[in-house]
C-alpha cells in the first residue's frame, strides 16, 4: 500500500516561502500589464455621438455624419441638425469650413477679451443650426419668448473686404477677419455689452504643447524616415510627437486640439456621483466624438492612439483638463445650483490625475489626425467602429504653458 503524503507548510524552507511571496505578486503584476493593453485593444467600441461647433462656445450641433480632417470636422450637411439634436432636413451638399471657424470677443476699453462658456455662461443661450450655406443662430433668452430672435450667417464669408484682427488665444496667436457690423450689432443686442464677431478663414493657430513642438531630427533619423519605411517604429520613438523642421501641428479656434474624444462609460460614472435620477449632460463636456463600449470608466486616460473604421489613426497625446464650464446650467445660462453646480468639485476628489495640471480634473482625451498623409479626410458616422491602437504605459502630462 502506497504511503500517502500530506503537504505540511512547516516543512517548507523559509527561503522558498519568501521567494514565492516575492515572485507570485510580481508575476501577477506582469501578467496584468500584459493583458491590460489587450483588453483595451480588443474592447469593441463605436461612435455613439458627434458634435460640431461652427461658432466657438455656442451650443453644439449634434450630427450623425461628418467629414473628419486634420483640422477637425468639416461642416458636413448630409443631414441637418440644430443644437437640440432634432433632425431637420436632408441634402447632399457639404461645406469645406472646419469646426471652430467663428469666434466672439467682448469689446472693452482696453481691447477685447476672448469669450468662452466658463467666463460667459450666457453663451449657452445661443443655439446653432446649419442649412445649405448658412448658420442660423437662435437666441433663446433663458426661455423668455419675447426676447427670442435669430440671425443667418454665411458658413464661408467672402473675406476680401473684411478687416483683419489679431487674436491671441491660449498664447497661440493668429489673424482673423472682422465680420460685418450687422453681426456685431445683433450679438451685442443679445449679450447687452459690445461684442465683436470674427471669422478665422484659412488661418490657423500653432499647437503649444511642449512635447509637440517642431524638432530637427538627427541625420540618421531623417534618412530612415525618408528612405526606410520599416523603421517607422524607431523613428516614432525618437521623434515622439514632434514634427520635423519648421512643420508644426495646427488648429483652428478649438482650444487645444482638432478633436476631443470622450467615453460614454465615463459619463455614467460622473452621473453616479449625482443624486439618483440626475444625469450629467455630455454636451457640457463639449466633445467632438463620444465612444461607447469602453470596459471601465476613464479607461481612456491611457489611450495613446485610436483607429476609426479600422483605418484612420487618431493620436491622443493629452488629457482634457476641466474648468467650471461643466457646472453651467444650460437652461438658465448661469452657474448651476445644488449638485448640478458641483460637478467640477465632485470630480476633483479623484480625477486630478494629470500632474501637469494638478488642480484640474480630467475628462476626455484631445485628438490629432495621425494618418501620416495617407488620408486627408474621411466620413465618420455614428455607429462606426473605434479601436484602441496604442495603450500608454503611464499617464500623460499636460504641457501647454499657461493653460490648465
Amino acid at each position: 500500500m502506497e504511503e500517502e503524503h500530506e503537504f505540511n507548510i512547516e516543512k517548507v524552507s523559509p527561503i522558498w516561502l519568501i521567494t514565492a511571496l516575492c515572485v507570485v505578486p510580481f508575476g501577477l503584476y506582469q501578467l496584468l500589464n500584459f493583458l491590460s493593453p489587450l483588453i483595451h485593444r480588443l474592447t469593441a467600441m463605436k461612435i455613439s455621438a458627434m458634435y460640431i461647433y461652427p461658432i466657438k462656445s455656442l451650443r453644439a450641433i449634434k450630427v450623425t455624419e461628418a467629414i473628419a480632417t486634420a483640422h477637425g470636422f468639416k461642416h458636413d450637411r448630409t443631414t441637418h441638425y440644430h443644437s437640440c439634436g432634432m433632425e431637420l432636413t436632408t441634402t447632399r451638399e457639404t461645406a469645406n469650413t472646419s469646426t471652430g471657424s467663428f469666434m466672439l470677443l467682448q469689446e472693452t476699453k482696453d481691447g477685447y477679451k476672448n469669450m468662452a462658456v466658463a467666463g460667459y455662461p450666457e453663451m449657452t443661450q445661443f443655439l446653432q443650426e446649419m442649412k445649405n450655406d448658412t448658420i442660423t443662430v437662435k437666441y433663446i433668452a433663458c426661455g423668455d419668448a419675447s426676447k427670442e430672435k435669430s440671425i443667418d450667417i454665411p458658413l464661408e464669408p467672402d473675406t476680401e473686404n473684411l478687416d483683419p484682427i489679431d487674436i491671441n488665444m491660449h498664447s497661440a496667436p493668429t489673424t482673423a477677419h472682422r465680420m460685418p457690423q450687422k453681426y456685431n450689432d445683433w450679438f451685442t443686442s443679445c449679450f447687452g455689452y459690445p461684442v465683436i464677431f470674427v471669422y478665422l478663414g484659412a488661418n490657423l493657430r500653432d499647437v503649444k504643447f511642449q512635447d509637440m513642438q517642431p524638432l530637427e531630427p538627427d541625420p540618421l533619423t531623417r534618412f530612415l524616415s525618408k528612405h526606410v519605411p520599416f523603421t517607422k517604429s524607431y523613428v516614432e520613438k525618437v521623434m515622439g510627437l514632434h514634427k520635423s523642421g519648421e512643420e508644426s501641428w495646427k488648429i483652428t479656434f478649438a482650444d487645444c486640439a482638432p478633436y476631443l474624444f470622450t467615453s460614454q462609460t465615463s459619463l455614467e460614472d460622473v452621473s453616479s456621483r449625482l443624486p439618483e435620477g440626475m444625469d450629467m449632460d455630455m454636451e457640457k463636456f463639449r466633445p467632438n466624438v463620444v465612444v461607447e463600449g469602453a470596459y471601465d470608466p476613464y479607461q481612456e486616460d491611457y489611450w495613446g492612439k485610436l483607429t476609426v473604421k479600422g483605418g484612420t489613426e487618431i493620436i491622443l497625446p493629452h488629457n482634457c483638463v476641466r474648468c467650471k464650464s461643466i457646472n453651467i446650467d444650460h437652461k438658465t445660462g448661469k452657474p448651476g445650483e445644488g449638485p448640478a453646480g458641483e460637478v467640477l468639485k465632485r470630480l476633483q476628489k479623484d480625477r486630478r490625475v494629470d500632474i501637469g495640471a494638478k488642480w484640474s480634473p480630467v475628462f476626455g482625451r484631445y485628438g490629432f489626425w495621425g494618418s501620416n498623409g495617407k488620408k486627408t479626410e474621411e466620413v465618420w458616422r455614428v455607429g462606426d467602429r473605434v479601436n484602441v491602437a496604442k495603450v500608454n504605459e503611464g499617464l500623460t502630462v499636460w504641457s501647454w504653458p499657461g493653460v490648465g
